[in-house]
C-alpha cells in the first residue's frame, strides 16, 4: 500500500522541521517550516513552507511530504501536504541511533542493540505489525515494550492510517478527525463496520459510509448498514425538523427510501424493524410506545420534567408577606419610577415573587420589561438586598441571576434592568467539548433567576438549565409564545404552557400603543391571523413597496440609501429575509448592501477574500457557531475592524479581527467559515434582537418559509420603523398558514403525566423493545410486496 502511494512518480519534498509557524490542536491544520534535504519539485532554494493537516512534529526529525506546490498571492510558494510519512532509518546503525533517542524512554544502545540483532533491518515494521515478537527480547521487560510499542504507534500509527484512509476516499482533514476518534484502531474499526463512522464522526454522513461499505462488501440487508441508516435518518430529521421523536411508521418509511437510493437495493420492511427492536435493546435509540428518540432528547425531556418538579415543590415562597405589605411596596415603587401597573401586571409581579416558578407571556408593546424590573426591585425591597453587585464581596454570589439566549437579548435585558444579564451558555459556564460546568453536582449560585426569550431554548438547553438550578430559587421564564420556536429540537415554551403546571401570567393589552407604534398594532393582527386589508397605507413608523421578486434589491438599496441620507447607519438598519439563494435571496442582498454601506471603490479598505466573499474592515458579521473560548455564541453580531495580512505577524498567515460589542475575536483564513456577513441576515438569527428600522422583503419566492409566527418574528425586530416590500399576496398567505410544521415531541405529556402523580416509569419507556417488537412485526405493512413508501405512508396516516 505504501509503495503505491508514496511511488517516486508523486511529489514530495523530504526535509528537516525547522520551526511550527501555526499548529491548531483541534482540527491539526499545521504551517510547517523545514529543511529541504531532497525534492522532486522545481524548487531550489534550502528551505520550505509545508502545510495540511497533520499532528505536532517534532524538532530535528525528518518527514517527507506529498502533495503539490501552490503560489499564494500573499504567502508566496507553499507545498500543501496531501499526505506524510516520518523518515525512517534504513541500516541497522540508524534503527539503533533512533530506538535509543530521547524519543523512547529507558531504551538504551544497549537495548535497541539487541533488538536490531534479533529483529534485523525490518525491526520496527516488524514491531507495529506484532508487538509480542517485543517478548523474545532477553533485556527488554513488558514494560518497557509496552512503552517502546505505545511510542512507536503514536509516531507512526497515524501516517499508516493516513495512507490508508486516502486510498478510501477521505481527505486529510477528515481522516485527522477519524483517527483522533480511534487511534491506531481506525483502520481495524472501519474496515469491519465503516457505518460507525454515521456514529461517531462528524461531517460523515450515510452515503459516504455507505459508498465506503460497498467498497467493502457490505451492502443490502447487512445490519450494521441498516442500522447506521435508521441512527442517521432519527438524528438527521429531528435535527432539520426541529422534532424530539420519529413516529416508528415515519422512521421505517424514511430508512426504507435511504436504503434503496442506490438503486442497488431492495430492503424488506421487517429487516428494518429488526434492527430497530436491536437498536432499542442497545439502547442507542429510545422507544416509548410507537415515538422513536434519539438518546440524548428523550433524557433531556424527562430530564426538564424531572427538575421542574423539583423545583415547584418548593413551598416556602407561599404567603412569605403579607398582601399588604406587598400592596405598599408596589405603591412605593410605581410613585418611585413613575409607572401605574396594570392588573395583569401586578399579578405577574405577585405571582413572581410568591411561587418557585412564573412563565410570563406577552407580545411587543405588553410590559414584559417594565414586568421583570418591577419584580427585582420588589424582591430587592421586600428581602433587603442590595440591586448593587459592588455591595457585595468577591465570594457572595449575586442573588439576581438574569439571562438569554443570544449574546445581544442578553445585552437589552441588562440595559432595560440596569443589572448585569449574560447568555445562558455563559451562566451554565460550557467550555465547547468540554461540556458545562454546572448542573446538579455544581448548580449556579443565586435566590432569583430571570430567563427571557424563553421560545427560543430547545430541549437540550432547557434540560441543562435546569439541572443547574439549586432547590432554594425563584424561577421566572419570559417569552412570547407566538415567536419562531428553537432553532434546535422541541418547542419548550409552547409546551410548558401547553401544562399549565407552571404558574402563568399573560399579558395581552398593548400599554405602548399610546406612543402610536402602528407596528405593534401591526404584530397583534399577525399573532391573531389578520392582515389589515390597508397594509400598503403609508403610515408614521411603517411603508410597503410593492414589487415583484426580481426588484426587491432596487427597492431595498432605495430604502437604505435614503435612510443613510437621513445619518442612519448599518447598524441601525437591518434587512431580515428567511431563504439564501436566488435574487431576493440573503447572500444576493448582503453583496449588494456591502456595496452601499462599505465599498472599496477607492481601494484604500483592506480586505480579505474567503470563496466568494470579501471581507473588509468595516464589515457588519454574524457569528454562525457557539465560540465559548471568546465569549461570542451564535447569533452575535460584530464589525470587522482589522484585517492582518500574513507577510504583518509571526504566524504568517492572514487574519480578519472582528469586535463583538468590545470582545475582539482573530479569525484566520480556516476559521472564516464561522462568520458571514450580516447587512441581510435570517430571521431566525435576528431573534432576541431590535432594530431601530427593519426592511423586510415577503414575495411568493420565498414561499416555502412563509409562516405566521415567521412573519410575526420579523416585525416584532423593528425597533421604530418598518418597511415591507413585496407582494401582498405573498405576505397575506404567510399570514394565513400558521399550523403546518406541528413539532414532534412530548414534554407536554410527560408534565401532565408527572403532575397527575403517574410517574413517568409507569408509561412504557425507552427500555421496553419487546412492546415496540410486537408493535412493528404486528404492523400490517411489514412483509409486503410491492409496496411503495408512498402506499406505506397513506396507511400509517
Amino acid at each position: 500500500m505504501q509503495q503505491d502511494l508514496f511511488s517516486e512518480e508523486k511529489l514530495y519534498m523530504k526535509g528537516r522541521h525547522l520551526v511550527t509557524i501555526f499548529h491548531n490542536e483541534q482540527n491539526l491544520y499545521s504551517v510547517v517550516r523545514i529543511r529541504v534535504d531532497d525534492t522532486n519539485v522545481n524548487y531550489d532554494e534550502k528551505e520550505a513552507v509545508v502545510t495540511g493537516y497533520f499532528p505536532r512534529i517534532h524538532e530535528q526529525e525528518t518527514y517527507i511530504f506529498y502533495g503539490q506546490m501552490k503560489d499564494h498571492p500573499k504567502f508566496g510558494l507553499q507545498f500543501h501536504v496531501e499526505q506524510f510519512r516520518k523518515d525512517m532509518p534504513q541500516s541497522k546503525d540508524g534503527i539503533v541511533a533512533y530506538l535509543s533517542s530521547e524519543l523512547f524512554k529507558g531504551i538504551g544502545k544497549k537495548t535497541a542493540e539487541s533488538i536490531v540483532e534479533a529483529l534485523g533491518e525490518n525491526s520496527i515494521t516488524k514491531i507495529l505489525e506484532q508487538p509480542s515478537i517485543l517478548d523474545s527480547i532477553p533485556k527488554l521487560n513488558p514494560e518497557k515494550a509496552k512503552s517502546l510499542y505505545d511510542t512507536l504507534i503514536e509516531h507512526q500509527g497515524l501516517e499508516q492510517v493516513m495512507i490508508a484512509l486516502n486510498q478510501y476516499g477521505f481527505g486529510p482533514q477528515l481522516s485527522m478527525k477519524i483517527y483522533q476518534c480511534y487511534k491506531q484502531d481506525s483502520l481495524d474499526i472501519i474496515q469491519k463496520n465503516p457505518y460507525k463512522l454515521v456514529e461517531d464522526i462528524e461531517g460523515i454522513g450515510f452515503g459516504r459510509a455507505d459508498e465506503l461499505g460497498f467498497q467493502l462488501g457490505i451492502s443490502g440487508s447487512h445490519p450494521d448498514r441498516i442500522k447506521a441508516a435508521c441512527l442517521y435518518t432519527l438524528e438527521t430529521q429531528c435535527l432539520q425538523e426541529g422534532n424530539v421523536y420519529l413516529d416508528a411508521d415515519q422512521l421505517l418509511e424514511s430508512v426504507k427510501k435511504l436504503l434503496e437510493e442506490n438503486k442497488r437495493d431492495n430492503i424488506e420492511f421487517a429487516a428494518i424493524s429488526d434492527e430497530i427492536v436491536k437498536l432499542g435493546e442497545e439502547e442507542k435509540i429510545q422507544v416509548e410506545e410507537r415515538r422513536i428518540y434519539p438518546p440524548s432528547l428523550y433524557f433531556s425531556e424527562k430530564g426538564i420534567v424531572t427538575h421542574i418538579k423539583r423545583i415547584l415543590s418548593q413551598t416556602e415562597y407561599k404567603e412569605q408577606f403579607p398582601e399588604s405589605e406587598f400592596l405598599l411596596a408596589l405603591g412605593e415603587l410605581e410613585e418611585r419610577i413613575g409607572v401605574e401597573y396594570a392588573p395583569a401586571q401586578k399579578e405577574a409581579i405577585q405571582t413572581a415573587l410568591e411561587s418557585p416558578m412564573l412563565i410570563m407571556t406577552g407580545g411587543p408593546g405588553t410590559g414584559k420589561t417594565t414586568v421583570i424590573k418591577g419584580i427585582v426591585e420588589l424582591y430587592s425591597e421586600l428581602h433587603g438586598v442590595s440591586l448593587d453587585i459592588n455591595d457585595y464581596k468577591k465570594d457572595e454570589p449575586f442573588p439576581f441571576i438574569l439571562a438569554a439566549p443570544t449574546g445581544r437579548a442578553a445585552k437589552r435585558m441588562a440595559e432595560s434592568t440596569g443589572l448585569p444579564a449574560v447568555t445562558i451558555h455563559r451562566l451554565l459556564g460550557w467550555n465547547g467539548s468540554e461540556g458545562f460546568s454546572h448542573d446538579e453536582e455544581n448548580p449556579i449560585s443565586g435566590k432569583i433567576v430571570i430567563i427571557d426569550e424563553m421560545s427560543m431554548v430547545d430541549t437540550w438547553l432547557a434540560n441543562q438549565l435546569f439541572k443547574a438550578l439549586p432547590d432554594q430559587i425563584q424561577v421566572i421564564l419570559v417569552g412570547d409564545e407566538d415567536q419562531l420556536p428553537s432553532v434546535g429540537p422541541g418547542q419548550v415554551l409552547k409546551d410548558l404552557l401547553g401544562s399549565q403546571c407552571v404558574p402563568i401570567v399573560s399579558l395581552e393589552q398593548i400599554y405602548r400603543q399610546a406612543e402610536g407604534s402602528s407596528i405593534i398594532e401591526l404584530a397583534h393582527e399577525i399573532k391573531n391571523g389578520r392582515l389589515p386589508h390597508d397594509i400598503q397605507k403609508q403610515q408614521m413608523d411603517r411603508s410597503f413597496f410593492s414589487c415583484g421578486t426580481s426588484q426587491i434589491a432596487e427597492v431595498v438599496e432605495k430604502v437604505v440609501l435614503n435612510a443613510r441620507k437621513k445619518g442612519y447607519t448599518s447598524r441601525d438598519i437591518q434587512v431580515l429575509a428567511p431563504m439564501y439563494k436566488g435574487p431576493a435571496g440573503i447572500d444576493s442582498l448582503n453583496k449588494m448592501l456591502q456595496e452601499i454601506f462599505n465599498s472599496n471603490r477607492d481601494g484604500k479598505r483592506r480586505e480579505l477574500s474567503f470563496g466568494d466573499v470579501t471581507y473588509r474592515v468595516g464589515d457588519k458579521v454574524l457569528q454562525l457557531i457557539n465560540q465559548p473560548e471568546s465569549s461570542v455564541y451564535n447569533g452575535d453580531m460584530g464589525e470587522v475592524i482589522s484585517v492582518l495580512y500574513a507577510k504583518e505577524n509571526t504566524e504568517k498567515q492572514d487574519m480578519l479581527i472582528v469586535s463583538f460589542e468590545g470582545i475582539e475575536v482573530t479569525y484566520t483564513r480556516q476559521d472564516l467559515s464561522q462568520i458571514t456577513h450580516a447587512f441581510c441576515c435570517s430571521i431566525h438569527k435576528s431573534q432576541g434582537s431590535e432594530f431601530p428600522i427593519v426592511i423586510l422583503p415577503v414575495v411568493k419566492s420565498y414561499y416555502r418559509m412563509l409562516r405566521r409566527n415567521l412573519i410575526y418574528t420579523a416585525i416584532t425586530r423593528s425597533k421604530s420603523f418598518l418597511i415591507l416590500c413585496g407582494e401582498e399576496e405573498a405576505l397575506r398567505m404567510g399570514v394565513e398558514r400558521n399550523n403546518e410544521l406541528q413539532r414532534r415531541t412530548t414534554l407536554q405529556q410527560k408534565l401532565l403525566e408527572a403532575f397527575q402523580e403517574k410517574t413517568l416509569d409507569e408509561a412504557k419507556t425507552g427500555a421496553d423493545v419487546d412492546y415496540l417488537s410486537e408493535l412493528l412485526k404486528t404492523d400490517p405493512m411489514i412483509g409486503m410486496e410491492n409496496i411503495t413508501p408512498y402506499d406505506f405512508m397513506g396507511e400509517a396516516k
